[in-house]
């Protein structure tokens, strides 16, 4: 049976973009920009972008 709940364990301690946006149901495009205006912080390792998974939450907590 497909459970569509979310589970913050199963996920890595830290996200790319792209696993944001699978996370999220987004597109990749839509991820950034939560990403670039603040809204989801992040962390930039050289020019990778990565997100961590208390930021998600921070963020999934806030939105109402």
């Amino acid at each position: 049976m497909y459970s569509n709940r979310f589970n913050p364990n199963d996920l890595p301690l830290v996200l790319s973009v792209s696993e944001l946006a699978k996370v999220l149901g987004i597109g990749r495009n839509a991820a950034y920009a939560l990403v670039n205006s603040g809204q989801i912080r992040c962390v930039h390792i050289g020019k990778n972008i990565r997100i961590p998974q208390s930021a998600l939450m921070d963020f999934l907590n806030n939105c109402s």
